[in-house]
């Protein structure tokens, strides 16, 4: 079926390079957080950033299983009719 080819070969790559790319940009963050541990400014500005970071995440991950939820059941809804 196409429709299941389209989910696995190009949304479903996609999704998980945005998600790979997020952590990564999250991973970056931190790392940069650590490293500037002792000047307040830059903590501050670290610990801005990794909140939104894990917003981002949680709104990524949020969005991937609703993605998935809306493939199976257009899925479903195919197979049958």
């Amino acid at each position: 079926m196409l429709l299941q080819r389209v989910i696995t070969y190009i949304l479903n790559p996609i999704a998980y390079l945005l998600i790979g790319l997020a952590v990564v940009i999250f991973l970056q963050w931190a790392i940069w957080f650590v490293s500037k541990a002792d000047d307040p400014e830059a903590r501050q500005e670290g610990k801005k950033h990794l909140i939104w970071g894990i917003v981002g995440l949680a709104i990524i991950s949020a969005a991937y299983g609703i993605l998935n939820f809306i493939q199976n059941t257009v899925l479903v809804l195919f197979n049958k009719g």
